[in-house]
């Protein structure tokens, strides 16, 4: 019905009636648990003390889940920020506590964790974390991420802290975050390697696809190179080759070249790391608009932003200007890419192991 909309003013099968009515019934079930737990504690044993004491409470939401299913032709699971409230309730807390930690001992990996965000969620579906074994091919060793992806440890030590406190659960990102997504039984390379966007395409090129995942322009100006670093092998271009005559790029500050190319020679040094934004790398902040305006932003992704669209360019400016319309704008399209075609109801598995597909 997203795609013809005239079926959603028909209401093909009764599909939203449906789904409104089981919602409510289900709200109304659950809520009156809730109610009687509250009013009757003193008098002892509860309903919802006989269903948390077994396994029944397991199998109470997956009927639920079921009946679901067999109610809709095509139902819509749906994501929302409270998923865990109630079967997890510190689970957010834990992941911000693990995450406040590994940050305060390595600054750089506030925005590691957020190219991880980027990388995966074009699919968004955890595929990016497995390993290479058995039947899989990692995405791990596409050309976006070999050698650029970092974090995976910090997000193992929150998996491992959530299982303590809550087995089989998950958490977001410190912004609001749709939760309920299921993780993957498979990974794809070549999805890695065709679908993220490089540091030297063309800003036409990105935008195609960002909007192959159901992303706009809006989406593509939202960057977290405010924080983090990009090896010398990134940018390498701009600097010796891109004009074909040997001369840095003409859009690239001239002095700022001059700069990187002590550490990023022609050749040797790819792996050695540059702060993306070089006025305040480890501060999220807009000062990376700010750079872009004076020629210096460091990848070609980062200054076609200015050079190559008049409402990109303007943007920019605005940002430049204002942090807190960006940081608004910022929160709203990771959470857009967040909810990417996720993996919900009974499609996909909830891992033992991030690395690994459930035997």
């Amino acid at each position: 019905m997203e795609f013809v909309p005239i079926l959603r003013w028909m209401d093909y099968g009764g599909f939203e009636k449906k789904l409104k009515s089981l919602s409510k019934r289900t709200d109304e079930f659950l809520q009156a648990l809730i109610d009687e737990q509250r009013h009757k504690e003193e008098e002892g044993s509860t309903m919802i003390d006989h269903m948390l004491s077994s396994l029944v409470f397991s199998w109470f939401f997956l009927f639920v889940l079921l009946l679901l299913f067999a109610s809709l032709a095509r139902p819509k699971v749906i994501l929302y920020p409270q998923f865990y409230d109630h079967s997890c309730p510190k689970a957010q807390e834990i992941v911000r506590s693990v995450l406040a930690k590994a940050v305060a001992k390595e600054a750089r990996m506030a925005a590691l964790i957020l190219r991880l965000h980027f990388h995966d969620c074009f699919g968004c579906d955890a595929s990016l974390l497995l390993d290479i074994g058995g039947s899989i091919v990692s995405e791990k060793g596409s050309n976006p991420s070999r050698n650029s992806i970092r974090g995976f440890e910090v997000l193992d030590e929150i998996k491992s802290a959530l299982d303590k406190e809550c087995p089989c659960t998950r958490g977001g990102p410190s912004w609001e975050v749709l939760l309920g997504r299921r993780d993957s039984r498979s990974a794809s390379l070549s999805g890695s390697n065709n679908n993220l966007p490089a540091p030297n395409n063309t800003f036409q090129t990105i935008l195609t696809k960002f909007k192959r995942q159901g992303l706009d322009i809006v989406d593509l100006r939202n960057r977290s190179h405010t924080i983090g670093n990009a090896r010398c092998t990134s940018f390498r271009q701009r600097l010796y080759k891109l004009s074909g005559n040997g001369q840095p790029d003409y859009t690239l500050d001239q002095s700022y070249a001059a700069q990187l190319k002590i550490r990023c020679p022609k050749s040797g040094g790819d792996q050695n790391l540059f702060f993306l934004d070089y006025v305040s790398p480890t501060k999220f902040d807009n000062y990376y608009y700010k750079n872009i305006l004076a020629s210096k932003g460091l990848l070609s992704s980062d200054q076609v932003l200015l050079t190559k669209n008049e409402g990109s360019r303007e943007m920019v400016k605005k940002y430049a200007e204002n942090s807190q319309l960006f940081f608004e704008q910022f929160a709203k399209s990771r959470v857009k890419m967040g909810n990417i075609s996720p993996l919900t109801g009974s499609r996909g598995e909830i891992r033992k192991n991030c690395r690994k597909v459930n035997s």
